[in-house]
């Protein structure tokens, strides 16, 4: 297994960490040496297009791959659970034993190196809002999609198609697998297409990615919203997310959920 390995000055550790964070990783591990900090995480193992993405977005860090023992990078799944994300919808890591249960949806979800086993506030608030406004047929864009577990959720409680796309390629083949395991392939399209080059509009539009990210797409998140659509939004902060809401202005805030310190928020047109 490849480890990324940015190296920054101690100021510049929140920075850094926020471009590594938007490009779906799952956790990163701050070792301070001598002259400076490195954060070490993954972006999956395809590394010429790791590589792509990184000397893109990370600018004027010094980073490099290192191999580690898959073994211990691992050893969190030791201690993985079922998400409930509401009664009757659960979002189970596919090696976790789970009982089906009558009445019950269950997702199955392998993360491998994406953000998106299920258990993070935002994205359980994203689930529930997404579900919310959810109506038969409809169609579904998640951007930012990490291991894919909102559109395949989507596709699973009804939605006939989802488009998924995300930065960091290890998204590609870990959304693919995931809709095979729900037995929604066939209604799950993933790429690593930039947001500004999607064409067409859709129903639901969900974006659990960080603030700064969202403020910075905001244009083009209003754009593929479909006429009677809307904007689910989430990775900010509960009670601080009025900034973020006047980027996307003129669609308004219909709902908002909080969990944990988080909230998700669910826009629509006037």
């Amino acid at each position: 297994m490849h480890a990324v390995v940015v190296s920054v000055h101690e100021a510049e550790v929140e920075l850094a960490s926020d471009v590594l964070w938007s490009l779906g990783v799952v956790a990163i591990e701050e070792r301070p040496t001598a002259l400076h900090v490195e954060l070490w995480t993954s972006l999956g193992e395809d590394t010429d297009a790791v590589s792509a993405v990184l000397s893109q977005r990370l600018g004027p860090w010094p980073w490099r791959f290192v191999e580690v023992d898959e073994t211990v990078a691992d050893n969190w799944r030791a201690h993985a659970e079922p998400v409930w994300v509401d009664n009757d919808l659960v979002i189970c890591p596919s090696w976790v034993p789970f009982a089906a249960v009558d009445g019950v949806t269950t997702l199955r979800i392998e993360p491998g190196s994406t953000f998106g086993l299920g258990d993070h506030p935002t994205t359980i608030l994203s689930m529930r809002a997404v579900r919310a406004s959810l109506v038969g047929g409809a169609t579904v864009l998640d951007v930012g999609c990490g291991s894919g577990v909102l559109a395949v959720g989507a596709c699973v409680l009804g939605a006939s198609k989802a488009t998924a796309i995300d930065i960091s390629p290890a998204s590609v083949p870990t959304t693919e697998a995931n809709a095979a395991a729900n037995g929604v392939a066939d209604r799950v399209r993933v790429s690593t297409t930039p947001l500004a080059l999607i064409d067409g509009t859709y129903d639901i539009v969900v974006a659990n990615i960080l603030a700064p990210v969202l403020i910075e797409l905001a244009d083009d998140l209003r754009r593929v919203v479909a006429p009677g659509g809307v904007l689910v939004i989430s990775g900010v902060l509960a009670g601080h997310h009025q900034h973020v809401e006047a980027a996307l202005r003129p669609l308004r805030t219909r709902t908002v959920s909080t969990h944990n310190g988080w909230a998700a928020l669910t826009l629509a047109a006037v």
